[in-house]
């Protein structure tokens, strides 16, 4: 009985062997899903890297004090931060406004001040 020639997804060699194969290789199989996934998650790999480059920012204007820091808006901008990435943001109990990345946070002080601590020292 004849049966219909089937191509690997990934490279189009012939495929021999089970009649649901879809690739030659693991190799193959990889390669695909790798280029599939990459176009999918193509911003989320861009928004995380700001996110990262942001906590970083945070985490060195931190350590040079090793103690809740005082920042200008300018400095941190100067930095490369990025303002409209943070994983969370709120208001305090006592009003103050907050916006965190991942462990470390940012409490608004005033116009263009800043307060960077460690996420869990941020009254909820």
């Amino acid at each position: 009985m004849p049966t219909e020639k089937r191509y690997c997804q990934c490279c189009a060699q012939v495929l021999y062997g089970r009649l649901d194969k879809k690739f030659c290789d693991e190799g193959c199989r990889n390669n695909f899903n790798n280029q599939q996934n990459s176009v999918q998650n193509k911003e989320i790999r861009i928004i995380n890297r700001v996110l990262k480059r942001n906590r970083a920012i945070l985490l060195a204007f931190l350590a040079l004090e090793k103690k809740p820091t005082k920042v200008d808006r300018e400095c941190l901008l100067l930095e490369g931060f990025n303002f409209r990435y943070m994983t969370q943001h709120g208001v305090g109990s006592n009003g103050q406004s907050y916006q965190i990345c991942y462990d470390v946070g940012l409490i608004s002080e005033q116009n263009t001040n800043y307060l960077i601590v460690l996420a869990k020292d941020v009254v909820h």
